[in-house]
């Protein structure tokens, strides 16, 4: 099954085809996409230089956006937001909207698109014309009116920092920490934010935390951010480190383990969403079951001999 490694060294940022003379400073390595042989989803790592803008536009697919380092302004037709490190938004399918870059340092960010943006139809992208801009205002994720917007950061996987005094939102399911196996899975973009076709979340693994080989009946891509960890993908090894991108198509079967002597924490997005039920496959259940039947094979189901 499909799945691609693209270490930070080996991107190759360079102004996307859609934007080409519609944008200034804009660049990205759009790391999946058709050629990789995706299906579901795009996922590009971009940068925007100082004074850089993007032209306003329009997709036929969702967008969610992360800024790894930088303040990244947002201009939609609800006004205007200021992204800096740990922010993370949601552009909703039809919704007009244009980037700039109004700091004095480059701004560095991920963009997760759901279904596939196809070349053959420009990239399922267009160009309706100016937005009226005002000023931005950094984003408040305190203020109940934000809809589309959040934040964040390593103090928000940190299972003592989860008490209400100590978070900036009201603690409810949406702040949810979900722990296991040495693993934490905070969500940011899902249905609760607005999503339709994708999700965004943050995931950490203590030292030597692992999840086991498993797949999926959905494509991952997965931004390192922190640490180290020993990537497996249908039996290729690969060490991970921050600013390194993977994905893992439908069917690829991979498993990840903390190698360093911290936290690894990275950012990571699925498309299409989850189904309510039999979202993992993990091998060792059914491995287990192929031995069971080997061993006594004419036993009822669920009485097999172990």
């Amino acid at each position: 099954m499909a799945h691609i490694v693209r270490l930070s060294g080996d991107l190759d940022l360079r102004t996307p085809t859609e934007f080409e003379g519609r944008s200034v400073g804009y660049t990205g390595d759009a790391v999946v996409d058709e050629t990789g042989g995706s299906v579901q989803m795009g996922f590009r790592i971009a940068r925007l230089e100082p004074g850089g803008t993007v032209d306003a536009h329009v997709h036929s697919f969702e967008e969610s956006v992360y800024v790894v380092d930088g303040t990244l302004t947002v201009h939609t037709t609800e006004g205007g937001s200021e992204l800096s490190a740990g922010d993370y938004g949601l552009i909703p399918v039809g919704m007009t909207h244009a980037f700039a870059n109004t700091s004095g340092a480059v701004v560095g960010f991920a963009e997760m698109k759901a279904p596939l943006p196809r070349e053959r139809f420009g990239f399922d992208t267009q160009f309706p014309g100016a937005l009226e801009t005002g000023p931005a205002t950094p984003i408040d994720v305190r203020d109940p009116r934000n809809r589309s917007f959040g934040h964040i950061d390593a103090a928000s996987m940190d299972p003592a920092m989860q008490t209400q005094d100590r978070l900036a939102v009201s603690a409810s399911m949406r702040t949810a920490l979900l722990l296991y196996s040495g693993i934490s899975v905070k969500m940011m973009v899902d249905s609760d934010l607005g999503a339709d076709l994708s999700t965004m979340f943050m995931v950490q693994y203590e030292p030597g935390g692992f999840a086991g080989a498993h797949d999926h009946p959905l494509e991952e891509a997965y931004l390192i951010l922190e640490g180290e960890v020993e990537g497996v993908f249908d039996g290729t090894h690969y060490r991970l480190g921050p600013g390194d991108v993977a994905w893992a198509g439908v069917g690829c079967v991979h498993e990840f383990r903390n190698v360093g002597e911290g936290r690894v924490r990275w950012l990571e997005t699925q498309a299409p969403q989850p189904p309510p039920r039999h979202s993992y496959r993990f091998a060792r259940d059914w491995s287990y079951l192929e031995t069971a039947l080997a061993a006594d094979p004419q036993a009822p189901d669920g009485q097999r001999s172990t």
